[in-house]
């Protein structure tokens, strides 16, 4: 049976730390850009701070990760791609975006509706040295590509490789946990196998208070996230979502 990977984040176990931005960053390669502004850097996974609007002591916050949707349904940035350079995996339902493919015209950055996707605007470079510690199942990203986050799709590499070699066809879950899950101190991302009802992923995923964001335009996106406060479940409908004004503050960590 085909998989769904996807991810149930409880905000209110998020503390906005930023451990999980930083362990995507050292995952996947992502180079420091000293020279990089807060809409020209890249950050596959952006912590958002959002508030309900109240000032005094009625005044409420939440941190809310946004990263890739992967989206099952009518995927945006599919759909709009000239040189399929962006493609849902069958096997697994992961948004996958081929840098080799990709000619760097944006299409798909105009047409994602979660702003999860950044363009490279710099070669990758980083201090002398640091090249020594870099992740060798990650490769870099040349200038004039798209990014996005990719679900750790290296981790999932060395999963099958793992469970071949012992002869297995199916992956061990606990083999494979994206670096943003592993990081959190607070456990507020759950990983898994949302087509498999009993993986607690997908439990967490049927929750009640489990929502996705602006899940009325039909993209089916496989991120859940999770609150008790019903302010914070009522922005994922907003107009412009938890990027608008009570969400403008990027959390660096």
């Amino acid at each position: 049976m085909s998989a769904r990977y996807g991810m149930v984040i409880d905000l209110d176990r998020c503390t906005g730390c930023g451990s999980c931005m930083m362990a995507c960053a050292a995952e996947n390669n992502v180079p420091s850009l000293p020279q990089a502004t807060a809409r020209t850097g890249l950050t596959p996974m952006l912590v958002r701070k959002a508030s309900n609007g109240m000032e005094g002591t009625a005044r409420r916050e939440t941190f809310i990760p946004i990263m890739c949707m992967h989206c099952e349904h009518d995927t945006p940035c599919v759909k709009v791609c000239p040189q399929q350079a962006v493609e849902v995996d069958k096997a697994t339902g992961i948004v996958m975006q081929m840098p080799q493919r990709c000619l760097g015209c944006r299409y798909c950055m105009t047409a994602c509706p979660y702003h999860a996707r950044y363009y490279n605007w710099w070669d990758p470079a980083w201090p002398a040295g640091m090249e020594k510690s870099l992740n060798p199942g990650v490769a870099s990203r040349m200038r004039g590509v798209v990014e996005k986050c990719n679900m750790c799709h290296a981790r999932l590499h060395s999963a099958k490789q793992k469970a071949a070699g012992a002869g297995r066809r199916e992956i061990d879950p606990a083999d494979y946990v994206p670096a943003c899950v592993e990081a959190c101190p607070t456990g507020a991302i759950r990983f898994g196998n949302l087509a498999d009802k009993n993986d607690p992923a997908a439990q967490e995923a049927r929750s009640p208070n489990a929502f996705r964001l602006l899940a009325r335009i039909g993209t089916e996106p496989k991120v859940y996230y999770k609150s008790k406060e019903a302010w914070v479940r009522a922005l994922a409908e907003s107009s412009s979502g938890p990027s608008s004004k009570a969400a403008s503050e990027v959390q660096h960590g």
